[in-house]
């Protein structure tokens, strides 16, 4: 499996991000990966690829806000049902794990529920627990210019939020999700050492059988005393005694 960072185009699955999640924490939940991967896709086929730079900043929605979002959800579902915000009880943490995410459409006509409405709750949701959550003001923000909204549809918009991005301050701006200056000196660092490596490699018994470094006849990498006292011998016609003298 090719690592997504090596290709700004790189689209792999749900369960191919999770393998890379457990080379970092080899017990990392599954749950939290399918999460994540449901705010990219939609809540659409879990088997569809992503582009790394979608899967991580929704993956940092839902690790940063995984209860707040549960929550969420709890809210989104009654609003959904006609109930009313002010009568939702909120899950705990506990209970939250088995609520089922909400669907991406109402039982009516209308798809999602009412943005202003959903934004009230939210606000008082924010006020009521002390968990972390988004700040009101960039929800508020993030739902600008919308009547209605999916559940699925408000993830996606926190996730592609840019003043949630830079207050959670986990991640650079997505253009600049490759750019890494640290990283690219101490690449520069390590690419600095390899022509000394090559050096003292190349000065190596082993490294002068290299036809483009030393001549053949000098450069045998298995035997160079004896093959270099053979050498001056030959001049003399005298191999054979430096050949028992060594003996």
């Amino acid at each position: 499996m090719e690592l997504p960072g090596s290709s700004l185009n790189n689209l792999l699955t749900m369960k191919e991000y999770h393998c890379l999640l457990q080379l970092l924490c080899p017990d990392f939940p599954l749950e939290l990966t399918q999460k994540a991967a449901r705010i990219v896709l939609m809540d659409d086929a879990m088997d569809c690829l992503m582009s790394f730079s979608d899967f991580l900043f929704a993956f940092q929605i839902q690790f940063y806000y995984s209860e707040f979002l549960d929550s969420v959800a709890a809210i989104y579902e009654d609003l959904l049902s006609g109930k009313n915000p002010n009568t939702v009880i909120v899950p705990t943490s506990s209970s939250g794990q088995h609520r089922q995410r909400p669907a991406l459409g109402g039982a009516g006509t209308l798809e999602g529920v009412e943005a202003s409405l959903f934004y009230q709750c939210l606000e008082n949701l924010c006020d009521r627990h002390k968990y972390s959550c988004p700040p009101p003001a960039l929800v508020k923000e993030a739902l600008n210019n919308v009547q209605r909204l999916t559940f699925y549809g408000f993830l996606m918009a926190l996730s592609k939020h840019r003043g949630i991005n830079q207050a959670l301050g986990a991640l650079p701006d997505k253009g600049d999700l490759m750019h890494d200056p640290a990283m690219d000196e101490e690449l520069e660092r390590l690419l600095a050492q390899v022509p000394g490596l090559v050096n003292s490699v190349t000065a190596s018994p082993e490294a002068s059988c290299l036809p483009s470094r030393t001549p053949p006849r000098v450069g045998s990498p298995w035997r160079p005393l004896h093959h270099s006292r053979k050498v001056d011998g030959e001049s003399d016609g005298s191999t054979e005694e430096t050949d028992e003298s060594e003996t």
